[in-house]
């Protein structure tokens, strides 16, 4: 994406999140995004992200739509130039134990709690509200409309890849540095020959004697 078009998408991005200060009159704003539904091993990540109304960003999109390099340079630009954000995480026992949606809401109000927002307004990348009291609304393709999620997705998506990369020296043989935890044919064939790690989501199809 040429420079011109970042900085296009980063102001309607910013303009997304500036009329939904607008409807709500507050200006605390949370944009709550995760990273790692899908696989079938390590954690689910969470991230929340608030700016400040004046702060515009040029380099973030949904982190889907960026390369590795594009993702971490990005990351380091929201770190620094949010006004809080917070990361956090729901191991693979929480989400064996309470299944994957609710592990991810758990993450998502870890991180939003991280962030130290004092009466946040959460918008939630997704289909699902945070409950637990939270003030919070659902945005379906949120990634690719609001400023403070598609920040919150690169946070989590950078963190959990950085995790999964720690985790492939811990567990050598499951390819998590190449395939993230995801169920690949290789994965799956690495879990044939070795066995399932403690990292892995026992609960998930093809895990548990694989």
């Amino acid at each position: 994406m040429r420079a011109s078009e970042m900085a296009f998408v980063g102001r309607m991005l910013h303009d997304y999140d500036m009329r939904l200060r607008s409807k709500t009159g507050l200006s605390a704003l949370v944009g709550v995004d995760e990273a790692g539904r899908g696989p079938i091993a390590g954690p689910v990540f969470a991230a929340a992200v608030s700016f400040d109304p004046d702060v515009v960003l040029e380099c973030i999109y949904d982190s889907k739509a960026l390369g590795k390099k594009a993702r971490e340079r990005a990351y380091e630009v929201i770190t620094s130039e949010a006004a809080c954000f917070g990361i956090a995480s729901s191991s693979p026992e929480e989400i064996d134990e309470l299944n994957i949606r609710q592990a991810t809401l758990l993450a998502m109000r870890r991180a939003v709690a991280m962030s130290g927002v004092d009466r946040p307004f959460v918008v939630v990348d997704g289909k699902d509200v945070l409950g637990h009291n939270f003030d919070s609304q659902a945005v379906v393709g949120g990634d690719g409309l609001s400023m403070s999620i598609a920040a919150a997705s690169i946070l989590a998506k950078v963190s959990r890849d950085a995790y999964m990369l720690a985790l492939d020296e811990e567990y050598p043989g499951y390819g998590f540095a190449d395939n993230k935890g995801y169920p690949t044919p290789a994965h799956y064939e690495a879990l044939r020959r070795l066995g399932p790690t403690p990292c892995h989501r026992m609960s998930f199809k093809g895990v548990n004697g694989a």
